[in-house]
């Protein structure tokens, strides 16, 4: 196997190498190591590399695979992290300069990841506090898009997936308030989920974003998500939540419904593109066997109460950082946005998430899951809104990605699908909403359309 082919493995394969001792993890490490060098130039996708911590651990690595360490299920397997995740001894700069010193101890997602044998290769670029559907900050630069280095990777885990796409690591951590794993998926071409919330530990937080965010795996394969996400969301020695077996079997013969509307409140123009792709991942769905149908979720205000939430939690954050003087102007002005939601508008719209998951999942009195664009128009020019004020990138993001946000407020599951390119070479993706609790049939059915569509085969320009 040569250095790309090692390289886009992905996860579960790399981890099935190592144990069948095909590839030692020294080798991954420093295919990947190799490989960010080489490319990470054109996508400033990671903040920093652990080049020798690393290598060092993959030794270690090989010591317990002699010493009959088999029972690690990513032994030896470089991860990528989002840069508002603590890692012992890094500082979590998130995307900014207001952090303070370095974390005393890897959060729980990092612990939990370690413990089955990963090794941390980096940290991956954020928008500061993790504000928008872009990877773009004053401290660290612009992250771009494999894909067309001209276009965003999305975010704000636009570093993770920017990475994961271009071959750099085979898996990375996301997380997601508002559309953060799901959009920068899309926009890169890989499968994102957004977990049940509560599925993955924020520890040390206790909740972020008022409730809205959760963690998540970026990667190529479906499978590699159902391992990460087996482990990331399980004790470790656990035998994991199961799935890992619900991506390797059969979906059934699902409902599934489909909508091209825009939650109320929001203002978007859906591009024919996309609408294009919706229609022909009805086809591929109906092919398969699939009852499939048109009709529009009951979102009601769920997106309004989903703003309150959002902003405030931006504001709660600008003011917990260590130098909040040391803040981005325009993160400056959307925590002034989020000091106009009260402690009572935030209560009320706290209070509302049990109705409006009521009346969006009326949906599925009559359906299996349904399924929306994950974005208006494709990835959009990297650097769109530099030097823009805080209300008209808001008003100007809500127009690209108005479609993920409700799930965040619901807590419910919602998985970025890709769905072929546009005529410009960008990738296509659609949103599988799940009935809460239910990752596995999003992992079932995603692993079912890529069986068809095959779309880990197709290799960015910049890989």
């Amino acid at each position: 196997m040569d250095e790309a082919e090692l390289a886009f493995a992905g996860l579960a394969r790399q981890a099935e190498l190592i144990a069948q001792r095909a590839v030692s993890p020294r080798e991954l490490v420093q295919t990947c190591l190799d490989r960010i060098e080489r490319l990470d130039g054109q996508l400033n996708a990671f903040r920093v590399v652990f080049a020798e911590r690393a290598l060092t651990e993959a030794e270690q690595a090989a010591a317990r695979r002699e010493a009959g360490g088999e029972g690690r299920p990513l032994l030896g397997v470089p991860v990528a992290i989002k840069d508002d995740t603590d890692v012992a001894g890094e500082v979590t700069a998130w995307g900014g300069e207001g952090h303070g010193p370095p974390a005393r101890e890897d959060a729980e997602v990092v612990r939990r990841l370690r413990a089955a044998g990963a090794i941390v290769i980096g940290k991956t670029n954020v928008p500061e506090l993790t504000i928008f559907p872009f990877t773009e900050s004053r401290r660290f630069g612009l992250t771009r898009n494999p894909w067309d280095t001209g276009r965003t990777p999305g975010g704000s885990s636009g570093g993770t997936a920017a990475a994961v796409a271009a071959g750099l690591v085979g898996a990375g951590l996301g997380s997601d308030g508002g559309g953060s794993i799901r959009i920068p998926a899309a926009c890169c071409g890989l499968f994102g989920l957004k977990t049940q919330r509560d599925r993955i530990s924020l520890a040390p937080l206790r909740e972020q974003w008022h409730g809205l965010s959760v963690f998540g795996p970026l990667a190529r394969r479906v499978r590699d998500s159902a391992l990460f996400l087996d482990i990331a969301s399980s004790e470790a020695g656990s035998p994991g939540q199961g799935f890992r077996e619900a991506a390797g079997r059969d979906p059934g013969k699902l409902r599934v419904a489909f909508s091209n509307k825009v939650p109320p409140g929001l203002i978007a123009r859906v591009d024919p593109e996309v609408r294009a792709s919706m229609e022909e991942t009805a086809g591929v769905l109906s092919s398969l066997g699939h009852q499939v149908s048109w009709q529009d979720p009951d979102y009601g205000t769920s997106a309004i109460a989903f703003i309150a939430r959002y902003l405030r939690g931006i504001h709660d954050d600008a003011h917990g950082v260590v130098y909040p003087e040391r803040l981005e102007p325009r993160t400056k002005g959307m925590a002034r946005m989020g000091a106009l939601i009260s402690p009572r508008l935030l209560a009320r719209a706290r209070r509302a998430e049990a109705a409006h998951a009521q009346r969006i999942n009326r949906i599925f009195e009559d359906h299996d899951v349904f399924v929306t664009p994950t974005f208006a128009r494709p990835a959009v020019p990297a650097g769109k809104w530099e030097g823009k004020g805080a209300l008209v990138t808001f008003n100007g993001v809500a127009r690209f990605v108005p479609f993920t946000a409700p799930f965040n407020h619901t807590g419910q599951p919602a998985a970025a699908i890709p769905a072929g390119f546009s005529r410009a070479g960008l990738p296509l993706s659609v949103q599988v909403v799940g009935r809460p609790g239910d990752e596995a049939t999003l992992l079932s059915l995603g692993a079912q359309l890529e069986a068809q569509s095959g779309w880990p085969d197709r290799r960015p320009p910049v890989s």
